[in-house]
C-alpha cells in the first residue's frame, strides 16, 4: 500500500462487496469469503457491520465525539460528558474506543466489526460492547467458532485483550497478509503529514502526541 492508501485518503486498494455489503482490500475478498461460508455451514451468519473507513469517516466519527455530538465512554464503557472534559481528556477518552483519523486500521481494508445475525431477532440493534461476545451474550457462541476457526483463513483479533490502548473489541477481526505489513509501514512521520492542515478537533494536542499515541494505540495490539 502506498501513504495514501495507508492513511485512507484514497480508496483504490479496495473492492466493494455485496449481501452484505463490505467494503476490503483487493487481497483479503477471497479469504472473507471463505470465512463466512465456514461460518455459514456452522449455523452462524457472519454479517459486517463495519469494513473500509476513509480518512474523512474517521474525522467525522472523531470530531462529533469531541464535540458532544456522539457519546464517548471511559475505559469501562460508562458514558462520559464531553462538556465536562478539557481538550487533553477528549484526546484520550476517544483514543479508547475509536482510532485517530489516518491511524484507522480500517483505513487499509484488512479489518471487518462482525456479528451472527442468526443470533439476533430481527429487530435487535448490536452495541459492540464486549458483553455480547460474553458468556449470556446473544453472540457468545459465535465468539467460540471464531475462536477456533478464524485462524485458518489467517483472520485474527488485534484487540483481543487490554493492552493499555485500544478497548479490547471482540468484534473486530484482521486480515493478516494485509494488516501486518500495513502496521510495520505507518509510521508517526507518515501519521503527522496525513494530518497536516485537517479539520481535526484537539489537533494540536494530537500533534503533540503523535509518537505516544503510534506507540500506545497503534503498534499497541495482540499478533496473529
Amino acid at each position: 500500500m502506498n501513504s495514501h492508501e495507508l492513511t485512507g485518503r484514497t480508496r483504490s486498494h479496495i473492492l466493494d462487496l455485496t449481501e452484505p455489503p463490505c467494503r476490503l482490500h483487493r487481497d483479503a475478498v477471497a479469504a472473507y469469503v471463505a470465512l463466512r461460508k465456514a461460518a455459514a455451514s456452522a449455523g452462524h451468519v457472519l454479517v459486517p457491520v463495519s469494513s473500509f473507513r476513509d480518512f474523512e469517516h474517521q474525522a467525522r466519527i472523531w470530531n462529533a465525539k469531541f464535540r458532544g455530538e456522539r457519546p464517548m465512554f471511559d475505559a469501562g464503557g460508562q458514558p462520559l460528558d464531553a462538556a465536562q472534559l478539557g481538550d487533553e481528556d477528549k484526546v484520550s477518552a476517544i483514543l479508547l474506543w475509536s482510532a485517530l483519523p489516518g491511524a484507522s486500521r480500517h483505513h487499509w481494508g484488512s479489518e471487518i466489526d462482525v456479528i451472527d445475525r442468526a443470533a439476533i431477532a430481527a429487530d435487535y440493534q448490536p452495541r459492540l460492547l464486549p458483553a455480547e461476545f460474553e458468556p449470556g451474550g446473544p453472540f457468545a457462541a459465535f465468539d467460540g467458532w471464531l475462536d477456533q476457526n478464524m485462524a485458518r483463513f489467517e483472520f485474527f483479533r488485534p484487540y483481543r485483550t487490554d493492552r493499555g490502548g485500544v478497548r479490547p473489541e471482540p468484534w473486530h477481526l484482521s486480515y493478516a497478509p494485509v494488516a501486518l505489513p500495513a502496521l510495520q509501514m505507518l509510521t508517526p512521520e507518515l501519521l503527522s503529514q496525513a494530518l497536516a492542515s485537517q479539520a481535526i478537533e484537539g489537533l494540536a494536542i494530537v500533534r503533540s502526541r503523535i509518537v505516544e499515541i503510534h506507540e500506545r494505540y497503534v503498534l499497541g495490539v495482540d499478533a496473529p
